[in-house]
């Protein structure tokens, strides 16, 4: 078996690596609102491990299901609107634990 199958964090071949998975288990995510300038409010999604996760993929797939704006940076995302019971949701569709997202 060729070097680059093999996945260099659990030895594991790529198809079976469970890298991205127990990653996913490892996260205290927390969901909560802010409110900017003439009264727009913002959903913020924080402590999800951007070095383990990619931060910027996630928040694709987020703002494509939510149909919204938003961006992913300084290790958060930021959802344009109110969207705090949905993304809790779509996040435990991604594979993240209910039990580890906590909405504010």
């Amino acid at each position: 078996m060729p070097q680059n199958e093999i996945c260099p964090i659990c030895g594991l071949p790529k198809d079976l690596c469970v890298c991205q998975s127990i990653a996913r288990e490892q996260q205290r995510i927390r969901i909560k609102i802010e409110k900017r300038k003439w009264g727009r409010e913002v959903t913020i999604i924080d402590g999800i491990n951007d070095k383990d996760i990619n931060l910027h993929q996630i928040a694709t797939k987020l703002k494509s299901k939510l149909a919204c704006g938003g961006t992913a940076k300084n290790g958060r995302i930021e959802l344009q609107g109110d969207h705090r019971l949905r993304v809790k949701q779509l996040l435990v569709e991604l594979g993240f634990p209910p039990e580890n997202i906590f909405v504010e």
